[in-house]
């Protein structure tokens, strides 16, 4: 069960990463960020989003790869680096140093973690 989350979320991840390249317009949207019809001369926004895109299908392939080969502690590990993240987007909004739209980010990240660890936890109950 637990394999099948991280899975899931994997190939969110790399449709959502592949959503940001095909159309950053539709990902600034989903986000909650206004759109803009020119950009001011130095404003790398576009730049970002097709990195952290990159960085999302990357996350995509590692997710559904880790699951597929079974490798060991993988799940836990991603219940661990989802938190991290997780309590990083609440540090950088409570900081000021980012937008309260990463709010959404936070909670994706939290309750991926929380579906992947009652996953885990139904997982190990049920080879008792």
């Amino acid at each position: 069960m637990s394999g099948w989350s991280v899975a899931v979320f994997g190939v969110l991840a790399l449709l959502l990463g592949l959503l940001g390249l095909l159309s950053p317009d539709s990902q600034f949207d989903m986000m909650g960020f206004e759109l803009v019809d020119q950009r001011a001369p130095g404003d790398y926004t576009p730049g970002v989003v097709a990195t952290t895109s990159i960085a999302a299908i990357n996350m995509g392939i590692l997710y559904v790869l880790g699951v597929a080969l079974a490798w060991p502690g993988f799940v836990a590990f991603t219940v661990g680096a989802r938190l991290f993240m997780c309590v990083g987007f609440v540090a950088l909004m409570a900081a000021g140093r980012a937008p309260d739209v990463f709010v959404g980010a936070a909670i994706w990240e939290g309750v991926g973690a929380a579906i992947t660890a009652v996953a885990m936890a139904w997982d190990g109950r049920s080879t008792r």
